[in-house]
């Protein structure tokens, strides 16, 4: 592999959005990341539209993308360069698909590259998911425990007022 085609991981993961409950990457980001224009990049999808459904790849709708911009600076208009079409966002799936369709060596090494982030993602999120389990076990189990040292107390409160209700006991034995 050219060391020349290796991006960062921020690079890539800084591009990767979330639209639609699910992770993307837009047309813009994926044709900066292979080097070529993102004119170019739709025109190969345009002429692979079947190896591209829904679930690979969707357009944004106008509220999506001007959310987008909205948070993202670098999405901002007056970028120097004006976008006639809304963008097109690519799933795991469909940027796998364009590797059949981008034939160039930066493309294959960059969509390996995106793969791979795409796993550290998905892997981040089972840690997240594991460790929020975890959590919610050890609440449990101090809710518990709380209520345990409750009743220890409330045993110990019956006790002090049994104490002090009780009536000095007769002395059984020799009196001297």
């Amino acid at each position: 592999m050219n060391s020349g085609l290796i991006l960062s991981e921020e690079t890539i993961s800084n591009t990767i959005y979330y639209i639609r409950n699910q992770k993307v990457m837009l047309d813009r980001d994926l044709a900066t990341l292979y080097g070529i224009e993102t004119k170019r990049l739709k025109e190969q999808v345009k002429r692979n539209i079947n190896r591209f459904p829904e679930d690979f790849m969707f357009q944004l709708t106008e509220s999506e993308h001007n959310s987008l911009r909205s948070q993202f600076a670098t999405l901002k208009k007056g970028r120097g360069q004006h976008q006639k079409y809304l963008p097109f966002a690519f799933t795991e799936h469909g940027i796998l698909m364009l590797s059949s369709v981008l034939n160039s060596e930066k493309a294959i090494q960059t969509n390996i590259q995106i793969m791979r982030i795409f796993v550290k993602v998905r892997q981040m999120l089972l840690d997240t998911t594991e460790m929020k389990l975890d959590i919610v076990q050890i609440q449990k189990k101090l809710e518990n425990q709380g209520k345990n040292i409750e009743l220890v107390f409330s045993y110990l409160d019956e006790l002090t007022e049994k104490k002090e209700e009780e009536k000095p006991r007769t002395k059984i034995g020799y009196k001297k």
